[in-house]
């Protein structure tokens, strides 16, 4: 399908694996060009050999999103390497799940923080390139109880709520803001493959509650990720979209 995409500057924050890399893949795939950052250069190389192979320009550099004049420089660098920014889609979590001080600190560090301070640097960058989009992600654990993650599911809540301001705020810039919330997605190395090894009962019990029968795949996020930075998607802004094959209604 082409949404578009061709020639346009995309950063993908955590894009070097999972969920992120599917997001980076898919907008590759329709030309873009793209950036990601992760934490670890080996998985880095590995995935700017596999996104090249579409013959868009790929950009991976280290960056911890949790170090604010790190993230900034990463932005700014991306953008002016690629000559301007049109999508940006905060990605990374830290993935808090215990009810205590690191817990917390983790999730809000990472999840929230990070996408609120990416927006204050790449806003102005879409905004001089005439518009665009953000794209944050977030979790179905973020409507409704998350019982065994407290601190995930209610950071991922308050990114769902900072999605609706933002896309009001800056929808006079041309900028239009959505949010995904993915269900449970296995690849390689991810929490559900983990648990799938480790934790047989729980990732049963998982899967057990998904009509469809399986765990979702990256690719499947990175495609809505694509449609909602594309001009397909120019009249859709403030939504959360659950991407979960419907694991919410079981």
């Amino acid at each position: 399908m082409d949404l578009g995409l061709q020639g346009r500057n995309v950063i993908v924050t955590g894009g070097s694996r999972g969920i992120g890399f599917g997001m980076a893949e898919a907008f590759a795939r329709e030309g873009a060009n793209v950036a990601i950052c992760g934490r670890t250069a080996s998985s880095l190389d590995q995935a700017q050999e596999s996104l090249g192979a579409h013959g868009t320009q790929i950009i991976a550099l280290p960056c911890d999103v949790g170090d604010p004049a790190a993230l900034k420089a990463f932005i700014e660098g991306a953008a002016e390497a690629m000559g301007g920014l049109n999508v940006m889609v905060n990605n990374p979590s830290g993935f808090g799940r215990t009810d205590d001080e690191q817990g917390w600190l983790a999730g809000l560090d990472i999840d929230l923080m990070a996408l609120v301070r990416a927006g204050w640097t790449a806003v102005p960058l879409i905004e001089k390139s005439g518009g665009g989009s953000l794209i944050h992600i977030s979790s179905i654990s973020g409507l409704m109880a998350s019982g065994r993650t407290p601190p995930y599911g209610a950071v991922k809540a308050a990114v769902i709520q900072y999605t609706k301001t933002q896309a009001v705020e800056l929808a006079s810039k041309n900028i239009r803001v959505n949010c995904i919330a993915p269900g449970s997605i296995e690849f390689p190395g991810g929490v559900w493959d983990m648990a799938r090894q480790n934790n047989p009962a729980l990732y049963k019990g998982i899967l057990d509650g998904i009509p469809h029968g399986r765990m979702g795949r990256a690719d499947e996020v990175g495609k809505l990720a694509a449609f909602l930075g594309s001009d397909a998607a120019s009249w859709v802004t403030g939504q959360t979209i659950a991407a979960d094959g419907g694991q919410m209604l079981s």
